[in-house]
C-alpha cells in the first residue's frame, strides 16, 4: 500500500513537471517567433520570391539576429511580396545603401533575412524600404535547371559524336 503511493506520488509529480516544462517552452517559443518586441524601427523590403519566409523569422547582419519579420502582404500592383521587418533599436546605424536578401539556414532549415551593410553615411529610418532585395532560391527551381541542362548535355554531346564520325 505504501509503494503503491509513493509511486503515484513520483507519477503525479512527474506529470506536473512535465506540463510546467511544456508550458516554459511554449511561452518562449511563441515569444520569439510573434516578436514580442516593440521597440525597434520598421523597415520593408520588396521580393519576387520569398520561398518559405515566415512572420517571425529572423533578419540578421553577419549572422547577429537583429530583428523579426513582422509581416507579409503581397502587392498586386507590381506583383511583388512586401516584407516587414522590426529592427531592434541598438542597431539604428544600419547604411541606407545596404541590401537585403532571403537564405536558408542549411540546406533544409528555416529561411531568413539577410542585410549586408552598405557604405552610406546616412542610416535607415523608421518606415524606410530597403530598395535592393535578393529573392529566395528555390530549391524545386534549382532541380528543375539542373535536369533540363543535364538533359541538354545528354543529347548534345551524343548528337556531337555521331556528327563527328
Amino acid at each position: 500500500m505504501r509503494q503503491t503511493r509513493a509511486i503515484e506520488v513520483g507519477t503525479g509529480l512527474f506529470v506536473v513537471l512535465g506540463l510546467a516544462a511544456l508550458f516554459f517552452m511554449v511561452t518562449e517559443i511563441t515569444a520569439e517567433r510573434v516578436g514580442v518586441q516593440r521597440h525597434g524601427y520598421l523597415l520593408s523590403a520588396r521580393f519576387d520570391q520569398i520561398g518559405g519566409l515566415k512572420v517571425g523569422a529572423p533578419v540578421s547582419i553577419a549572422g547577429v539576429n537583429i530583428g523579426r519579420v513582422t509581416d507579409i502582404s503581397f502587392d498586386d500592383s507590381d506583383y511583388r511580396a512586401v516584407v516587414q521587418m522590426r529592427i531592434d533599436e541598438q542597431y539604428s546605424r544600419i547604411p541606407d545603401d545596404s541590401d537585403a536578401g532571403i537564405f536558408t539556414q542549411g540546406l533544409l532549415g528555416n529561411q531568413y533575412i539577410g542585410i549586408a551593410a552598405g557604405l552610406s553615411d546616412t542610416f535607415f529610418v523608421d518606415q524606410d524600404r530597403i530598395e535592393l532585395t535578393h529573392s529566395a532560391l528555390v530549391l524545386e527551381k534549382l532541380i528543375g535547371k539542373f535536369m533540363l541542362s543535364m538533359a541538354g548535355r545528354g543529347n548534345g554531346s551524343g548528337e556531337a559524336e555521331e556528327g563527328a564520325e
